[in-house]
């Protein structure tokens, strides 16, 4: 046990001396590249140059910082097309969440929303895939050659100090052939090592600047590829989606008007209620009086007798009509209409009314008779207003009249017919 931990210890103090000793070995040589430097600088020493691997490492530098660049760049697009697509989809919700189950074109919307935000999503991951994971590879690789550049350089140093030293023992006074020797064998070593990395770094920074056009055309070639592809499935979503929008606005317009006409159908005035009338059998009236006369009452005529003398024969009286009826005019109806017509010359547009008529209306609206007794009336026409044979038989809102056109046409009042007094405006 006790030989156990002292082998231990043993191997704790080796190990110790051996990190102890690279140590030492890492401060000498970081010591003596410094030195050599400032030889360098100072003129004191001279220094190998190679302007080849030079121009080298500054391409590999600059492509370094544009690819680092290009690399951020688009992170920072990639990061604003996510950004563009929530907001896309937060505004396709909106719409559909805004948009009513009775539009028009209500599932195409939902169904719009849903492609859209597959596009975006698909969008964003083959740009990931075809652009930011193959410039990332191309990047990986500049920390490795980085580090062996610095190495390069310090074994460049290291090279330029063993044969600074070598030189330096060879020109003393005193030579001494075993320094010499062992000058000679570091010499030989920091050589070749420095050669070793040299010759692969000359080898590969021309390789990898060439590299930097190819990488930027597979990038920008892929990204303008996915572009088109996504802008053109957007274009046809959009143009869907504006197609919706048209024929929403087209059902709109047709609601529109469809309401449009029920309130210009409600604007209609409705005809006033008439009483129900007692049912039986008719009950005589009076004649109607004339408004440009009074009607004289009946009288008994004379005529000639064949006999040479003269005969009394009594005048007929009116017969009594049923209330809603429409009648035949009376004799008294006829020999009045024959005077007016010989005074008015046979029209109405003189400015003096047919015997009987109170005045002129003109219908506002169509009226469609829906009683024996109502007249039907079509917007624009003029109907001559006459009295009522008996007061008590008028409705509040009816009038009685017949058509001018009747009364132009056939010299009779006899088509006449009660309506809605609302339904017209006074001439």
């Amino acid at each position: 046990m006790a030989e156990t931990e002292k082998g231990e210890k043993g191997e704790k103090v080796k190990g110790v001396n051996v990190s102890a000793g690279k140590l030492a070995i890492n401060m000498q040589k970081r010591l003596t590249r410094a030195q050599e430097k400032v030889m360098q600088k100072l003129g004191k020493a001279d220094e190998t140059r190679d302007t080849t691997f030079d121009e080298g490492v500054a391409n590999f530098n600059r492509q370094m910082v544009e690819g680092a660049k290009l690399q951020k760049d688009l992170k920072a697009y990639l990061l604003a097309v996510k950004t563009m697509h929530e907001a896309s989809k937060r505004l396709q919700d909106c719409l559909a969440e805004m948009y009513e189950p009775d539009w028009f074109g209500k599932e195409e919307v939902d169904s719009i929303a849903e492609d859209t935000d597959m596009l975006w999503i698909d969008f964003h991951q083959k740009l990931v895939d075809s652009a930011i994971i193959n410039l990332d590879s191309y990047m990986a690789q500049f920390p490795d050659v980085k580090t062996r550049i610095a190495k390069r350089d310090r074994k460049l140093v290291d090279f330029d100090s063993a044969r600074h030293h070598m030189a330096s023992l060879q020109k003393g006074k005193k030579k001494d052939e075993v320094k010499i020797a062992k000058a000679e064998e570091e010499l030989g070593r920091a050589q070749k090592v420095f050669e070793e990395l040299n010759v692969d770094l000359q080898e590969e920074l021309p390789t990898l600047w060439n590299s930097r056009i190819g990488i930027y055309v597979t990038t920008f070639q892929s990204m303008a590829g996915v572009t088109e592809k996504f802008h053109k499935e957007m274009g046809k979503l959009s143009h869907n989606l504006n197609d919706v929008m048209g024929k929403l606005e087209d059902q709109r317009n047709v609601n529109e008007a469809a309401s449009n006409h029920n309130t210009e159908s409600d604007t209609i005035p409705k005809s006033p209620p008439k009483s129900r009338r007692p049912s039986g059998p008719p009950v005589p009236r009076p004649p109607r009086p004339s408004p440009s006369r009074e009607m004289p009452p009946p009288q008994e005529d004379t005529a000639p007798d064949l006999s040479g003398g003269t005969a009394t024969v009594p005048m007929p009286t009116p017969s009594p009509t049923p209330e809603v009826t429409l009648t035949a005019p009376s004799p008294l109806d006829s020999s009045a209409a024959a005077e007016d017509n010989a005074v008015t010359n046979g029209s109405s547009d003189s400015g003096e009314l047919p015997p009987g008529v109170l005045y002129k209306v003109k219908a506002l609206h169509d009226y469609a008779a829906t009683d024996g007794d109502e007249l039907e009336m079509k917007s624009g026409e003029v109907v001559l207003v006459l009295p009522f044979d008996a007061p008590d038989e008028q409705d509040d809102g009816w009038l009685l009249g017949v058509k001018e056109s009747h009364w132009l046409a056939n010299k009779n009042l006899s088509a006449r017919g009660v309506f809605p007094e609302n339904f017209t405006q006074r001439c």
